[in-house]
């Protein structure tokens, strides 16, 4: 499922236009992509958990040249999916 489809369920469920279901989805990522960014975790009971974990830096090896490298530190964005959830899929 794409965003277009995404947008086009939530419209039909909701009882939305397809406009107002985009605003609504376009606000909601954008309140998680915010909260994230401020190093907070995003809990939707049910669904699941959002939330940022540090990768600290480490030695690589480039393919090509075989020469090592090193992998800077960074910050990832993870989801760990609810009970919910996880019953629903399996």
């Amino acid at each position: 499922m794409n965003k277009t489809e995404l947008v086009s369920s939530i419209a039909e469920k909701a009882g939305l236009s397809k406009a107002d279901a985009k605003k609504a989805l376009d606000a909601c990522v954008e309140s998680i992509v915010d909260a994230l960014k401020a190093g907070d975790k995003v809990s939707l009971i049910g669904f699941g958990t959002f939330a940022v974990s540090e990768r600290p830096a480490r030695q690589g090896i480039n393919p090509l040249t075989k020469a090592p490298i090193t992998i800077a530190a960074k910050k990832v964005a993870k989801f760990k999916a609810g009970a919910d959830l996880d019953g629903a899929i399996n």
